[in-house]
């Protein structure tokens, strides 16, 4: 017996940190999720900085929350999800933007609407709910292809309301949350899909860096993961311009302490995205680095404040990295 004693303690000195990381990371899951819950709005929703962009705000809130594996009607969160998703059903309009036409960039917020709300469908127990999704989401993905632009992608507002303005982050926002809705069983055109896709194409630099629109310019990291996981969740795995955009992120977006890279939240919640799909070591190595920066970046209270934009925003997309692994949300399934 003794013989397998310094065999045993090498296995348990090699054990005990995996376990202390893993429930620091649940602890800090769990914290910031309460976080979330307790600073929702008696309406249900949620904003950024000076009550900005609540439709957004909420949408990012409910996939935080639905990530863990509560939905409206069952686990911890059930009630903040159930309150957050009835505001924003509550922001559809008859045309079926989903959020106010006062917003200067309204399609982010509809986008994430479609998103969080597809989410939601597949679980949804409450029968009179679940219609109630079902036609909001039908009526957002019209609109949706009525605010496409002519060169296949979306601006702040729609092609009629900006003149027919285009660019890559509201595009990749359209299309995850078009392809959202596909997957749970809402009717989205094959034609503004495909035109979404040669939109990316076209922004797309020799170098695999996408554009920030049409109009020409550099290619920049962040809305690259996010063509990414845009073409990656409209089924193009196999896309001939997936490898150098892969080769360009790589190069950007791998040193994890670069911080001072501009939009560095919203380029790790796609980049997450497209490195938990690609799975494998490369998946647990980003992951290791991911995890533990988050881990130390986060404050006492459980949330998490560096972003520009909000701590709903940043502790929203950090949660949705922290629980990829978790599978609780289909559209970042593998």
């Amino acid at each position: 017996m003794n013989r397998f004693f310094p065999i045993i303690t090498g296995i348990l000195f090699f054990l005990v940190p995996l376990v202390n990381f893993a429930s620091e990371v649940d602890e800090a899951i769990r914290k910031g999720l309460d976080w979330l819950a307790a600073n929702q709005a008696p309406s249900g929703r949620w904003s950024a900085n000076e009550g900005a962009y609540p439709t957004a705000m909420t949408s990012l809130a409910v996939l935080a929350l639905t990530a863990e594996g509560s939905t409206t009607m069952q686990g911890k969160y059930s009630d903040a999800i159930r309150r957050g998703v009835d505001f924003l059903l509550a922001q559809s309009r008859s045309n079926g933007l989903i959020g106010s036409a006062s917003d200067q960039h309204y399609t982010y917020g509809h986008g994430y609407a479609m998103l969080a709300l597809a989410q939601i469908l597949g679980e949804e127990e409450d029968v009179e709910r679940r219609e109630q999704l079902v036609e909001t989401l039908v009526r957002a993905v019209q609109f949706t292809a009525w605010a496409q632009t002519k060169a296949g992608g979306w601006g702040y507002v729609s092609a009629k309301d900006g003149n027919d303005f285009d660019e890559g982050s509201t595009t990749i926002t359209q299309v995850q949350g078009l392809r959202a809705c596909r997957n749970a069983g809402i009717p989205v055109p094959k034609e503004t899909i495909d035109k979404a896709i040669g939109y990316i194409h076209r922004c797309t630099t020799p170098e695999g860096g996408v554009q920030y629109s049409t109009q020409g310019g550099p290619g920049r990291p962040a809305i690259t993961a996010a063509a990414i996981a845009c073409l990656y969740n409209a089924g193009d795995y196999d896309d001939q311009y997936v490898p150098r955009m892969l080769h360009f992120c790589k190069e950007n977006l791998q040193n994890i302490d670069n911080s001072a890279m501009g939009f560095w939240h919203y380029a790790h919640f796609y980049y997450a995205q497209v490195m938990y799909r690609q799975g494998g070591n490369e998946w647990e190595e980003y992951r290791q680095k991911i995890t533990k920066k988050l881990l130390a970046d986060r404050d006492s209270s459980g949330c998490w404040s560096q972003g520009f934009i909000g701590n709903v925003y940043t502790t929203s997309n950090n949660l949705v990295i922290l629980q990829l692994e978790k599978g609780n949300l289909p559209i970042f399934q593998r």
